[in-house]
């Protein structure tokens, strides 16, 4: 079978990432094309020997790929996106889906009248330690999930904020880190209903949050906490814990803890204890273990399941219309902590309100 020509747009950070999964060798997938308006875009597509363009419309109307990826900045994600399924072409867009909700839902309902599959790039859901831990918690092997916790600490370095956009709102670590991790958090736990949330900037005094916290009510009953800070000089995060990332200093400390009426389990070292059912008990020990898995790149087995999607044969990891769930979510902890109130997610996703007067 002929590898899924797939095509990048955008070739920054991540959109790199994408390239060297498809420049690979991998026999599944294959690069089409780049399109991106950067000198150093267009040296690297010479000296590497793959197709590039100035604007992503040339390149898809020229290169006619099997599937595209959007690696573009936030706010240009929908505009792309739309260009993509005007075209009929299957499409991974990069996380966020899109920098609004009501853009987002406008992508999704566009790509859904023309039965194009919109696919959203929170990649750790394809990470074997999500995967398993996700079995384990629905399969029931720690009962009811009663309580979590979600932590992203981390210390960016000075110069991470010599651009201009990292300094304004939406540059930030709820938008940019912790939707990963409301994401996996939607992964492990279900839906959240409500978000409670506090935002700070006392550190650098920058109009960016520095740090957030949030309490989540889940639809399932489950309550939350989520605390990010990219000021805080800690180990627990999914990237210093996971060793997903080889250039990270890896520490094994966790940043998800699930806890059950029966047991409990930590992400991403995967520990894993549990009572017998009738002796949940602070006075009866508890079973553990850690969980063994099989490691995988994530990137790759994302990439791995964009192709099932195009060919027909898989559905969608996170499909458009979860990955606006996650963004609505996301955004709710900012207008909770703006507002000084409790936010329902699904208020998020209604239309906004017209101004009849």
């Amino acid at each position: 079978m002929a590898p899924v020509r797939i095509a990048v747009v955008g070739a920054g950070l991540i959109g790199r990432t994408h390239i060297s999964v498809l420049r690979s060798g991998a026999p599944h997938y294959a690069l089409a094309g780049v399109a991106d308006p950067s000198p150093a875009a267009a040296e690297e597509a010479r000296n590497l020997g793959y197709p590039h363009f100035a604007s992503a419309e040339e390149m898809l109307d020229r290169v006619k790929p099997d599937g595209a990826i959007v690696a573009v900045p936030n706010q240009l994600h929908v505009a792309v996106g739309l260009a993509c399924v005007a075209r009929r072409i299957p499409t991974l867009i990069e996380k966020p889906i899109a920098d609004e909700v009501s853009s987002a839902l406008e992508l999704v309902e566009a790509a859904e009248s023309a039965r194009v599959p919109i696919l959203v790039g929170h990649h750790r859901r394809h990470n074997p330690i999500m995967r398993k831990a996700a079995e384990i918690i629905t399969g029931g092997a720690i009962g009811r999930i009663v309580a979590v916790n979600g932590l992203w600490l981390s210390h960016k370095p000075r110069d991470y904020f010599n651009t201009a956009w990292r300094r304004e709102p939406g540059g930030g670590p709820v938008l940019i880190n912790a939707i990963h991790d409301i994401d996996c958090l939607r992964m492990l736990c279900g839906d959240i209903e409500s978000v409670s949330a506090a935002t700070g900037s006392a550190v650098r005094g920058l109009k960016v949050e520095d740090t957030a916290a949030a309490v989540l009510q889940f639809r399932n009953g489950a309550l939350g906490t989520l605390l990010v800070s990219d000021a805080a000089s800690a180990p627990w995060s999914w990237e210093w814990g996971s060793r997903e990332n080889p250039n990270r200093p890896h520490e094994p400390e966790d940043c998800y803890l699930v806890a059950g009426t029966q047991g409990s389990i930590s992400i991403p070292t995967l520990r894993h204890r549990w009572h017998k059912p009738g002796e949940e008990s602070w006075d009866a020990p508890m079973t553990q273990m850690l969980v063994p898995i099989r490691p995988a790149d994530a990137y790759h087995e994302q990439m791995r399941n964009f192709c099932g999607v195009i060919r027909g044969t898989e559905k969608p990891v996170l499909s458009g219309r979860d990955g606006t769930m996650t963004l609505a979510t996301t955004l709710a902890i900012t207008q909770s902590a703006r507002q000084g109130k409790p936010v329902r997610v699904a208020d998020m996703l209604k239309p906004p309100a017209v101004d009849k007067s």
